[in-house]
């Protein structure tokens, strides 16, 4: 073999590595999760307007930290402090360890130590549970874990809940538990 074969050769392989080289390269970041991919801006304490799909308004945000996933638009949050109108324009407010809103803000899910309450004037509910996830534009809140409710004079516990915010109706779903107490506040 002479020197142009063997440089031909060399080539040859060298370019074959290389293409396998990308081709890996192309199947990790195809294989990210968009979870994990960097955010494309970040907000350190704010107030955030999130208007709905027919412009009115779907929630007001406070929080120390947003992050939005550049992939699906998302947004993740800590210790965020909403406020929900309903359909009578009362607010109810929510607040949670972290949450997660969705691009369009048509879901807002909320985990650890979440508390939903009622709108002022009302019967004073607050609503306890680990994790919940509201629907603005149906004015619903749902959760499948442990809730309790809690009004002036009594306690409701039980696993699975809805709240049709605009009716003032609560539902727990099961194992549910009632305890009277006159002492019993916010």
């Amino acid at each position: 073999m002479n020197w142009r074969g063997a440089i031909t050769a060399a080539l040859v392989v060298g370019a074959l590595i290389s293409g396998i080289a990308v081709w890996q390269a192309q199947q990790r970041l195809r294989s990210e999760a968009p979870d994990q991919a960097a955010p494309d801006y970040v907000l350190h304490n704010f107030t955030l307007v999130a208007l709905n799909a027919t412009g009115t308004k779907a929630f007001t945000l406070r929080a120390p930290l947003l992050e939005r996933n550049p992939v699906d638009h998302s947004m993740t949050l800590q210790t965020p402090r909403f406020t929900f109108p309903d359909k009578k324009s009362r607010l109810w407010e929510a607040t949670s360890n972290t949450a997660w809103v969705s691009d369009k803000a048509e879901e807002v899910r909320m985990r650890g130590a979440v508390r939903l309450y009622s709108p002022d004037g009302q019967s004073k509910a607050v609503m306890r549970s680990e994790k919940m996830n509201v629907f603005p534009q149906q004015n619903r809140a749902v959760s499948d874990v442990e809730v309790a409710v809690t009004q002036p004079g009594v306690i409701l516990r039980g696993r699975g809940f809805e709240a049709q915010m605009d009716q003032d109706r609560v539902t727990l779903k099961s194992e549910v538990r009632a305890q009277y107490d006159p002492n019993v506040s916010q």
